[in-house]
């Protein structure tokens, strides 16, 4: 069994953590995967305070294991994805990790975390963000390359973000993010000095994700040449670059795609679907990704993805997927590499 920092000091078996997506990543997967030996994180989104709470009772209720919060830090459309309010949930209920996504949230926010024993880990995509989170007081940083799906915007790739930042913020664990959806990528990722994985779009495709099982056929379908760039969805959170799944509107609006589209006039409506309980009519270019709530145009629809969609190929329970990816890893570390060491090379 793969044994890192993070396994010791977060009491877990494996060195692998479930992204915390927004709309997919809820109490069930959260649970599979704190249940398999990985780090389940909630996605938060735009949860409001309330019903975090009732998602992480749910949690509770699922697993004994630890999980984390995962929080956006950044004012929207709809307003300040996260707040002190969220802050507070976390505190009451002892979350004993939380994860911040997009920008370093309030020097306040995270000291009141640490005070109460919560660990505290910020999301990047550089360097400089890196040593900015280790000013910060993060306790490791995950390092989201430009491979991975949905809101991203690194624009460096995983196999030099990595060395680079675990040589920047040594001796702070560092978390390989983009790209990571088989066996060979996470010893790929270990061997370049992380020490865990955060894995997204291959748990997309899991039975637990709440996606659209029409989302999870587009994933299980997709292939190297079907992932790409775009800042076109949004007028929820508008002008971000999201990694998505090629649909007509992504295709229709390549080339003049650096900001989200004004939207029509009149209002054009894609599909609706349900937030935070609540049906919400989506607007063209919404960013709102499909659940088992949603209806719609999927043509029209975001369909957020990384690059590791182009190698996933069925749909299957999360606890698969780990044994599935940490058991080929742990095969490759174990006698494949060692094996390479130890050939003999002729020279002519």
């Amino acid at each position: 069994m793969l044994k890192t920092r993070l396994t010791e000091e977060y009491g877990v078996d494996l060195p692998f953590v479930s992204a915390g997506m927004g709309f997919v990543a809820l109490p069930e997967l959260v649970a599979a995967i704190s249940n398999a030996g990985g780090l389940g994180l909630l996605g938060v989104g735009v949860t409001p305070p309330p019903l975090l709470e009732k998602q992480i009772d749910r949690i509770r209720s699922l697993t004994p294991h630890p999980f984390g919060v995962d929080l956006i830090y950044e004012n929207t459309a709809m307003g300040p994805a996260s707040t002190q309010q969220h802050i507070d949930v976390c505190v009451q209920e002892g979350v004993k990790l939380v994860v911040f996504f997009w920008n370093p949230p309030p020097a306040a926010w995270i000291d009141r975390l640490k005070r109460i024993g919560t660990k505290v880990w910020l999301s990047v995509g550089s360097v400089a963000q890196a040593r900015s989170a280790t000013r910060a007081g993060a306790d490791a940083v995950i390092a989201q390359g430009s491979e991975a799906g949905g809101h991203n915007k690194s624009k460096i790739g995983l196999l030099t973000l990595v060395p680079a930042i675990v040589d920047a913020v040594a001796p702070l664990p560092v978390i390989a993010a983009g790209g990571i959806a088989s066996g060979r990528s996470v010893a790929a990722a270990l061997a370049l000095g992380a020490d865990a994985v955060c894995v997204g779009t291959r748990l997309l495709a899991s039975e637990e994700a709440y996606a659209h099982p029409e989302y999870k056929r587009r994933i299980v379908a997709a292939t190297e040449e079907d992932v790409t760039t775009t800042s076109i969805f949004g007028p929820e959170w508008p002008d971000q670059p999201m990694r998505v799944i090629r649909n007509r509107v992504v295709r229709e609006w390549t080339g003049r795609d650096g900001k989200t589209p004004p939207q029509p006039d009149p209002p054009i409506t894609i599909g609706k679907t349900l937030l935070a309980g609540h049906e919400y009519p989506m607007p063209k270019f919404s960013a709102a990704l499909p659940t088992p709530d949603t209806t719609g145009d999927f043509e029209e629809m975001c369909i957020a993805a990384g690059d590791g969609a182009a190698i996933v190929n069925r749909v299957q329970p999360a606890a698969e997927i780990i044994r599935e990816m940490m058991g080929e890893a742990e095969r490759l570390l174990r006698e494949r590499l060692p094996a390479m060491l130890a050939a003999k090379v002729e020279h002519p």
